[in-house]
């Protein structure tokens, strides 16, 4: 038997997570169907698939675009955010950027060895922050199918954002950014990675400058959608 193409498995994982997103920003509902085109691949649509098609299951995973997650899939990729917050919601944690100089969200590109979207998202926020003790907002990962054979739709992100790279980053041209949220201690003793010149919480009210001229916007919508999600869930 033929193993899974790693970046296919983890191409299926992102167009669930994003299908299964329903902000309740208009525009961040808008912008997450066009990541959904993105990923998927059109000619392999469930409705276009042949006769011999084993299961809707089967269909959707070559639905899934591979490219859409390799770094060398293309100048446009997927890749993945961790905002990392106090539990409180009252504190962020950001670096500065060593490539783009400017103060951003944790995250990065996905690895081969991920398996998940949200999985990258967490291993960057370790990597680029020193904290091992990283809470997922919504830690749920489903790896039993239900009574139906399938598997549970697995958590959503928290955002998406698209934006053009400046040429230092080289042969990257756009990110099409997938945020998820962890918590962590502010108190917690955080290291500088190779990718940034400095890591640092700062309260959400009171944003350094030098971060990117939308992403105090990016992070109040970021709120916005945990506090709804939260109160959703009680």
């Amino acid at each position: 038997m033929t193993s899974p193409d790693p970046a296919a498995v983890l191409a299926l994982d992102a167009l669930r997570r994003l299908e299964g997103f329903h902000p309740t920003d208009p525009a961040q509902a808008a912008l997450a169907a066009e990541y959904v085109a993105f990923v998927r691949d059109d000619a392999a649509r469930p409705d276009a698939a042949g006769p011999d098609a084993a299961g809707p299951d089967a269909a959707r995973a070559d639905a899934a675009r591979p490219d859409a997650v390799r770094r060398d899939g293309g100048p446009e990729h997927l890749t993945a955010s961790c905002f990392v917050l106090s539990p409180d919601l009252s504190r962020v944690l950001l670096c500065f950027h060593r490539k783009g100089q400017f103060w951003v969200q944790v995250g990065g590109h996905v690895e081969p060895g991920d398996t998940t979207l949200a999985g990258a998202a967490y291993r960057e926020a370790r990597e680029e922050s020193g904290l091992a003790d990283l809470r997922p907002f919504e830690p749920f990962e489903p790896d039993e199918p239900d009574d139906a054979g399938q598997l549970p739709a697995p958590a959503p992100p928290v955002d998406v954002h698209r934006h053009d790279l400046a040429a230092a980053f080289g042969a990257c041209r756009t990110h099409w950014d997938v945020g998820f949220v962890a918590f962590a201690d502010p108190v917690a003793r955080t290291t500088v990675s190779d990718e940034s010149e400095d890591v640092a919480w700062f309260p959400v009210d009171d944003l350094p400058a030098g971060t990117p001229p939308d992403f105090p916007e990016r992070l109040a919508t970021v709120l916005a959608e945990v506090r709804h999600r939260r109160r959703a869930a009680r």
